[in-house]
Parts: structure tokens; sequence; C-alpha cells
């Protein structure tokens, strides 16, 4: 048994939390009714709404793992069809009629002020998604505080992490056929296919991480590409600290044990397993991972 970092640990249980607008079938179903049909409509009009009305060129660079070709079919053409404010407002109100579900249980509104209080403390600087996030007005529900915290807290940790894999000069693509090697191959179809790449690019990158080194002739993981994998998670890790260290200890594992009912809770409506956001199957009990 390996102990979880506690940026890491937490990010378990916001993750889901967040993940339900782009997900869970309530939330979908509110980005239909708004005009948007089709699952990567609602997801990168979701996604990028707090940008505004931009187009693929800032969201390939933020996103980052996904293909620039499938960014261009749905940017800038999603803002013809919702505004980005509309937006905003449907992906709130989705995430609401999944969350109403968890209202009935203990200490709701306390772990939606810590969430808070943790994302308030979330660093602007390089952080787009991040920072575009933080700086939307805070509701009063605490349903919908707790879903905003939980996206600036999740999308500060992105940007991180996007971080890391440039000091690393791990390009997009490169990314995901590195991540689906250390993960001794499981998961490519997911993965692919969910970021748009063509077996033409990630044949390409194959072969540059080759010629790095971090693939064998098999497309295996070498230990380069290991050791790169922990470092770029470590790193994350550490660009993820400073919200939590802001909370406190203390304060931060009252945040954990109130998030973890309400993290099983959500995971009920949640559909998928595998996934290719890395979710694990259920919330941990504790901060102890095998």
């Amino acid at each position: 048994m390996t102990e979880l970092s506690t940026e890491r640990y937490m990010w378990s249980l916001y993750e889901p939390v967040h993940a339900i607008t782009y997900f869970a079938p309530p939330a979908l179903q509110a980005f239909e009714e708004a005009g948007l049909r089709g699952f990567w409509r609602a997801y990168f009009a979701g996604r990028s709404a707090p940008l505004g009305a931009v187009g693929p060129a800032p969201v390939i660079a933020a996103f980052y793992g996904f293909a620039p070709s499938m960014v261009t079919r749905a940017l800038p053409d999603v803002w013809t069809r919702i505004t980005p404010q509309a937006a905003l407002e449907v992906r709130r109100s989705g995430a609401r009629r999944v969350l109403e579900d968890v209202e009935g249980l203990d200490g709701v509104e306390e772990a939606a002020a810590l969430l808070k209080q943790a994302a308030q403390e979330t660093e602007c600087y390089g952080r787009v998604l991040g920072a575009a996030n933080a700086a939307l007005p805070w509701p009063e529900d605490p349903l919908d505080v707790l879903w905003q915290a939980a996206t600036v807290l999740r999308e500060h940790r992105g940007d991180g992490h996007v971080a890391a894999l440039l000091v690393e000069g791990i390009e997009g693509c490169e990314s995901m056929v590195w991540r689906i090697a250390v993960n001794k191959g499981r998961g490519r179809e997911m993965a692919q296919a969910g970021r748009g790449w063509s077996d033409e690019e990630w044949d390409a990158a194959r072969q540059r991480l080759r010629q790095r080194g971090f693939l064998d002739g098999e497309g295996g993981a070498t230990e380069k590409a290991i050791a790169a994998y922990r470092t770029i998670e470590e790193i994350t890790d550490q660009l993820a600290a400073r919200p939590w260290q802001a909370l406190g200890p203390d304060a931060t594992e009252r945040c954990a044990k109130l998030l973890r009912p309400i993290a099983a809770r959500v995971f009920e409506v949640l559909p998928f397993y595998p996934n290719w956001i890395g979710l694990p199957r259920n919330p941990l009990p504790a901060r102890d991972a095998s």
C-alpha cells in the first residue's frame, strides 16, 4: 500500500463532482435542451465558456491533449448555437440537476464552504483555465458553490499538469501515447478516439517518443518513460498544493471526510469505467491506494 499525496487524494474526491458536467445524463440533457446536440459540442462549449467566444487556437493550447482537427470542428461553430454566458448557465444548471441528489447528505454546505475556501487560494499565474473559472462570480446556493469550487480546483490542477508536460517536452498527442504505454497499452482505443487523433498522428507521436528513448521497439514504456511519468505526476501534485496548504491539514481532512459520501453518490450517475480522464472506479475511502 502506498499513500497518495494530499493533492492527488483530494483530486479523486472533487474531480467526480466536476465530471458530472460532461458525463452525467441529466447534465448532458441540459445542453441538448439548450440546442447543443452531440457530446462534443456540449463539452467544448461548456469547458471553454469561461474564456469567452474564443476560436480553436486558445482551446488547443489550454486543453492540450486534443487533436487540433477535433477542436476546430467544434469551435467557433458552437458559438453560433449558444453564447458563452448561456453555456455557463447551462453547465451550472445541468450540474445542479445531478447534485440535487446529494442534498440529503450531512455536511454538504460545510463541504461546499471548505472547497470554496480552497479554490479561492488558487493562484492565476500561468493557469489559463483555472484563472478563467476562478474569475467567475460565486453563486450563493451550496450545491452551485460545491460544483464551481470543484471546477476551479480541477482546472487549476490541470493547468499545472500541462506545465509539467511542457517542461518534459511532451506534446499533446505524445502525452496520450506515452500515458497509454505506461499503462501497458490499455485504453488506447478510448484515449485516441476520445481526443480525436488519427492513426497517422498516433504513429508519428509514437515514433518521436521512440527516438527519445521513451518507448522500446515494441511500443512499450521504457524505464525513462516510467520515471518521467512519476516526475510529471509529482510536479503536478506540487503545483496543486497551495490551496490545501492554505486550508491546513485539519480543515483539508475535514473537507475530504465530507466529500467522500458526496463523491460516492455522484459515482452512481457517472456512466463510464474505465475512462480517459483517469478517475478511479470508486472514490477512495482513505488516503491509501494500492
